[in-house]
């Protein structure tokens, strides 16, 4: 039970009368309800699976019920993890942390309470209390309309300007209120970022938990503006823990040892990251730079820990060859562009003699695309073409599974093999034409031209690892940023246009 006294809520444990903290009042309220079925239920199937199941099967008895019935319930049924009461309890939790009457401290001090209690929490438990935040903190729906009428009957108006405030503030869900009390204590941002993680896959089979994502995205799209972020030099000489850090989080080229993390930190290499004041031991993201005299081909010389540091002297260009987002919970919020930019700023003040800036990257789309359109992509070629490919591998004429087959052994093919030329046709068209809903189809593509790069070349063998033969059959790519160009080429590509260079262009089938 509970009482509340000067604004606060005191919890009582209902066998001892003894107060109880909010930590200890929620752990002891939940643990009390578990049993040994609740555990064997760990093999149920997952809220997900559950939900979708309950989606496809409509309204009924197996139908998932919504928070706003099992609070109004008496019994669990057995896919929920909190009883009715405890449900209960824990929406009150929640809401006395919003309450008007306590101060940002207090607030964030009870949130601080109920983020205790999640870190011990199961799954189920935890998806529960999302469904409370995704439905029980909604706008007042009667003020929402009241103020949408208001605002509508006023445009054109003096009074237009502030009736828009009044409907803007209607609008502003409860929700909000509590993610901004659950960021007021310590380590509040890193439980929000990692709460969005734990969500993020539960997202398509459980609509319900939209809400709340969406809220937490605008949210995380403030806090972590790039105006806010500090951008720091990862180096041999940071923390042990922060290059822990790096090797755990790098996504394109995994880090093997402390001998690989070494070199990639060595004099010719510069390794930049963001970082939040309030997450200040872990990089938001990172971007590893090789600074070298020409435009990297491939990615072994570059990962090769037996060679020589290059001449910094001599150097002109710098390789931008892995960038990586280190938390999935700030997902669609972007920092990408904003730290080449920085990067590309503190690299020209250290290093003037630098001209050019690029990317060796991967292609991690395109095998699997052409797996799709192998078929159709051959039909485009001339019939000389197709002769010279049908002798390469053996079959006239070549069927799509026929070149697919050649092309999963792109490194024993000669330079002058029809496979490995119509191989770098496909390429170029994946990469210079292919668009979904106006934007580059490959993922990274559409990053690095989405900054303003261009694509500059395709790359043979760049990166014959297993990894890269699976994605792209071992192709990487240059994007070139042109620091003069960058507005020009995005301009081309709001038109539909992919920036390419004459060398891409003359690989088109």
């Amino acid at each position: 039970m509970f009482t509340r006294r000067n604004g606060n809520f005191r919890f009582f444990h209902f066998f001892t009368g003894r107060p109880m903290n909010t930590p200890d009042w929620i752990t002891r309220s939940v643990s009390i309800l578990r049993s040994p079925e609740k555990a064997a239920s760990k093999k149920a199937p997952a809220p997900a699976e559950r939900a979708q199941a309950a989606t496809k099967s409509g309204a009924g008895a197996g139908a998932v019920r919504s928070t706003r019935e099992r609070l109004a319930a008496t019994l669990r049924q057995k896919e929920e993890a909190l009883s009715p009461r405890v449900l209960r309890r824990t929406l009150e939790e929640l809401k006395a942390i919003v309450d008007p009457q306590v101060s940002e401290v207090e607030g964030g001090r009870r949130a601080m309470g109920v983020a205790g209690w999640y870190a011990h929490a199961s799954l189920d438990e935890r998806r529960d209390m999302w469904l409370l935040m995704s439905e029980q903190f909604v706008a007042d729906a009667a003020k929402v309309k009241l103020a949408q009428t208001q605002f509508a009957a006023a445009v054109g108006t003096p009074d237009e300007a502030v009736a828009e405030v009044r409907y803007r503030r209607a609008t502003v869900s409860p929700r909000r209120r509590l993610l901004q009390r659950f960021s007021a204590f310590p380590e509040g941002f890193r439980f929000l970022v990692n709460l969005r993680a734990d969500l993020l896959p539960h997202l398509k089979a459980d609509k319900r938990l939209q809400a709340l994502d969406v809220e937490m995205e605008y949210m995380f799209s403030t806090w972590f503006d790039v105006g806010f972020l500090d951008l720091r030099r990862i180096s041999w000489d940071s923390p042990a823990s922060l290059i822990e850090k790096l090797i755990k989080y790098e996504a394109v080229h995994d880090i093997k040892s402390w001998a690989d993390v070494k070199n990639r930190l060595d004099s010719d290499r510069r390794c930049y990251g963001f970082f939040h004041p309030r997450m200040p031991d872990e990089p938001l993201i990172f971007v590893e730079v090789a600074l070298i005299d020409d435009m990297a081909a491939s990615i072994e010389p570059l990962l090769d820990e037996s060679a020589a540091p290059a001449d910094l002297k001599k150097a002109t260009t710098a390789i931008f060859y892995s960038i990586s987002n280190t938390q999935t919970g700030l997902r669609g919020v972007s920092f990408g562009d904003s730290l080449i930019k920085r990067v590309v700023e503190t690299l020209h003040e250290e290093f003037p003699r630098l001209k050019n800036f690029a990317t060796l990257s991967p292609i991690p789309g395109f095998r699997s695309w052409l797996g799709k359109n192998a078929a159709h992509l051959l039909a485009q070629l001339d019939e000389k073409e197709l002769t010279l490919l049908g002798r390469a591998v053996g079959f006239e004429p070549p069927t799509a599974q026929h070149f697919l087959t050649a092309a999963d052994n792109a490194l024993a093919l000669s330079e002058k093999s029809a496979v490995r030329r119509v191989l770098l046709h496909c390429a170029a068209q994946y990469l210079g034409r292919e668009l979904d809903d106006g934007k580059p189809l490959d993922p990274v593509a559409r990053f690095h031209l989405g900054n303003g790069a261009r694509v500059e070349r395709i790359n043979w063998a760049g990166d014959p690892s297993p990894k890269g033969l699976k994605q792209s059959c071992g192709l990487m790519v240059n994007y070139l940023y042109d620091l003069k160009r960058l507005d020009k080429h995005r301009a081309l590509l709001a038109q539909g246009k992919i920036p390419v260079s004459g060398a891409i262009e003359d690989l088109y089938i």
